[in-house]
């Protein structure tokens, strides 16, 4: 007992109020140089170059007949003044809403009183007070949807459509796949990694096109490795289990619908997006297509848990899951698309699938456990897996 008191004495000794005050004062150096810098330019606050101006326009919507509005962000280091605005190449009065002078990172709305007519591409140029030309497009001028009851079931509707009913389609396969023997279970489970690593790149390259939007002082390219790596280290710390414990099916369906789930999200917003723009017809093509893609994540959720006998309230809950952000992100990108949450949610979900990934793989081990991991039925069923995903996505990128 003296021993535990000395040790405990020497750990409060060593954090005395004088060792705290040693510690801080490299911080509040630190903060004195940073704020010194800030105040002075760092010696290079004159200059004799112009000033570097850069818009980032987030957003382009027809919220009623007869007005153009604009959503942007100051994307570069300098002040940016908008002091002409063109529509197909005539001058146009416009208002800038909370000022016309964007600082860093400030952003504002650009209402422009526009007659536009519908089924017609528009072009908006937008003049700094020093001449840079920063320009937005609409491709087909039809009506933004507006936040009414009537709009937000029809669209609600649109991703439940996309979403939940494909999934559960998927899940309807579940009595037929618990016929497999064991080799057919080795071959699904590989199935499923096959269609969780090509979701996982499909995410991959849709954050990065997403990220390519958001203002370049986020770094948004950068966040989709990091957001997502973070992610799954911390799903791979959430899932860890005392050594021996039974690794459940049942729950890695349900990380395997989470995953699906924020890959859904992406594609929700895509559909919202492309209605929001007036694409109408690539909107509904996009229905017809994701909704054929998304049939087999039923299959690759219900892998996990076919040596088990789940409730039917499972089922619903994991074609909710999987399905319903769908629903959700129809909503945010018809109504409120930003491409930073739509890239951190991208990212988060490719670091969910990853963990998912792992998951899986055990569970393919744990399947039969005098095989190896990798073998000609599991490297076929990843390849089947990868095959599938590719095939069904072409019908949506055709």
């Amino acid at each position: 007992m003296a021993r535990a008191e000395q040790v405990g004495q020497r750990a409060e000794s060593r954090w005395s109020a004088r060792r705290v005050v040693l510690a801080l004062v490299p911080l509040v150096l630190l903060a004195a140089v940073l704020a010194a810098i800030i105040a002075t330019g760092g010696g290079l606050t004159r200059r004799d170059v112009p000033p570097i101006e850069a818009l980032s326009i987030q957003r382009v919507t027809l919220p009623a007949p007869g007005m153009i509005q604009l959503e942007v962000v100051n994307d570069g280091p300098d002040p940016v003044t908008i002091a002409q605005v063109l529509v197909d190449d005539a001058y146009w009065a416009f208002t800038m809403e909370p000022s016309q002078t964007l600082g860093r990172l400030d952003a504002a709305t650009i209402a422009i009183p526009y007659p536009w007519v519908e089924g017609e591409a528009h072009t908006i140029t937008l003049l700094s007070r020093n001449g840079v030309r920063f320009e937005a497009e609409v491709p087909v001028a039809v009506q933004s949807p507006a936040p009414q009851a009537s709009t937000f079931v029809r669209l609600g509707l649109i991703g439940f459509y996309v979403g939940v009913v494909p999934v559960a389609i998927g899940l309807l396969w579940y009595p037929a796949l618990r016929q497999l023997g064991r080799r057919g279970m080795r071959f699904l489970l590989a199935l499923t990694v096959g269609l969780l690593l090509f979701l996982a790149i499909d995410m991959f390259e849709e954050a990065q096109e997403t990220a390519a939007r958001v203002p370049g002082a986020l770094s948004g390219p950068l966040l989709v490795p990091v957001v997502a790596l973070l992610t799954f280290l911390l799903l791979m710390t959430l899932a860890r289990r005392p050594e021996g414990a039974p690794r459940r099916g049942l729950d890695v369906a349900y990380r395997i619908a989470l995953g699906i789930g924020l890959h859904n999200l992406g594609e929700g917003l895509a559909i919202g997006a492309a209605f929001a723009l007036g694409e109408v017809a690539l909107g509904v093509f996009l229905i017809a297509g994701f909704t054929l893609h998304n049939v087999t994540e039923g299959v690759g959720i219900a892998a996990p848990i076919l040596r088990e006998r789940p409730r039917l309230t499972h089922f619903a809950l994991l074609a909710l899951l999987a399905g319903g952000p769908a629903i959700a992100g129809v909503w945010i990108g018809g109504f409120a698309f930003s491409p930073l949450w739509a890239t951190l949610f991208l990212a988060i979900g490719i670091g969910a699938i990853a963990q998912v990934v792992v998951e899986v793989a055990r569970l393919l081990t744990g399947a039969d456990r005098r095989a190896p991991l990798l073998d000609w039925t599991s490297l076929t069923g990843v390849t089947a897996g990868i095959a599938i995903m590719y095939l069904t996505a072409l019908v949506v990128a055709a």
